[in-house]
């Protein structure tokens, strides 16, 4: 079992269940030491004083607050764990929202909680059913780590999570990187539409959503170990540059479809609109013969009804 990162309650109104949390996520990355290259030496930080220029022990220290570069103010955990807010020792529910109003840049990492105890176990099922049946989610504010936080809470698999959020004030405005403005056509939209479809799954599990860049780590740390060559890198793809918009997302459609599984159900996707080339007959000088103009007004039907 992951260990408890912090104990309290959530707090409901006059209903209170108290809690432990825990971390809902692991860390699978391979991680890397410092090492002195001449002799495999390990490098480590140390903790020094700067007025005694030696270095102290982890019980020598404490958190303080630099008022100027001669005073400092010392903040003991005592003083953190006794905050005059109603924050400190409770996750305290102020608002319940629909899931889809949260902007995701707001949210952040996510904790499972676990009722604490059997007394908790009767009020922390009501909020479970409660948020399920209602199709909302819970906004509340809780105080970890040295500042009050805002949080979400929801359901998942009959366990109450905890994700934080950032302050609306922590989110940056993405107005000063707008691209130019530009006219989007209504067959680019169905060709993009297509492709979305062509690539939609059902949940994100498989081989295709697992983490490549650890196997690769580890690979080399094998292959190192046992004085093997490396693993040859394999070359990236160019990105072409776009010049015919509907070409490529014909392209990216085609080439989707063939890499999916053979035994997957085949998507349900938009008709893709033919490529904007193929309109090019009407393009023909006036002094064409009149069958050619015949020919331009059925291909132009064509795309109308596929868009």
């Amino acid at each position: 079992m992951p260990r408890t990162i912090w104990s309290g309650a959530i707090s409901f109104g006059l209903v209170t269940v108290p809690i432990n949390v825990q971390s809902a996520t692991e860390d699978h990355s391979i991680h890397f030491h410092q090492y002195h290259l001449a002799d495999q030496g390990r490098i480590r930080y140390r903790k020094v004083c700067e007025l005694e220029d030696r270095e102290v022990s982890q019980d020598e220290i404490g958190k303080g607050y630099e008022l100027t570069k001669t005073q400092v103010v010392p903040i003991t955990d005592e003083d953190l764990s006794n905050l005059p807010l109603p924050t400190a020792k409770a996750i305290e529910i102020d608002a319940f929202v629909p899931l889809e109003s949260v902007d995701p840049l707001k949210i952040a990492e996510g904790y499972y909680l676990q009722p604490a105890g059997q007394v908790a176990a009767k009020p922390y099922k009501l909020l479970v059913e409660a948020l399920g049946r209602s199709a909302k989610v819970a906004v509340a504010k809780y105080a970890w780590s040295g500042r009050e936080r805002l949080g979400l809470l929801r359901v998942k698999d009959d366990v109450l999570v905890l994700h934080a959020m950032r302050w609306p004030d922590e989110i940056r405005d993405p107005a000063e990187l707008l691209p130019p403005p530009v006219e989007v056509s209504d067959d680019e939209i169905e060709g993009a539409l297509a492709l979305m479809d062509t690539m939609t799954v059902d949940t994100l599990e498989g081989p295709d959503f697992h983490d490549r860049y650890t196997e690769a780590i580890a690979e080399i740390i094998e292959a190192k170990r046992e004085e093997k060559p490396l693993p040859e890198a394999p070359e990236p793809e160019q990105p072409a540059q776009v010049l015919d918009l509907m070409a490529a997302l014909q392209e990216s459609v085609t080439k989707a479809r063939a890499s999916r599984d053979e035994h997957t159900e085949p998507a349900e996707v938009h008709e893709l609109p033919p490529p904007k080339k193929k309109a090019a007959t009407r393009k023909q000088p006036a002094k064409k013969a009149p069958a050619k103009k015949t020919t331009a007004k059925k291909a132009s039907g064509r795309r109308s009804r596929s868009a």
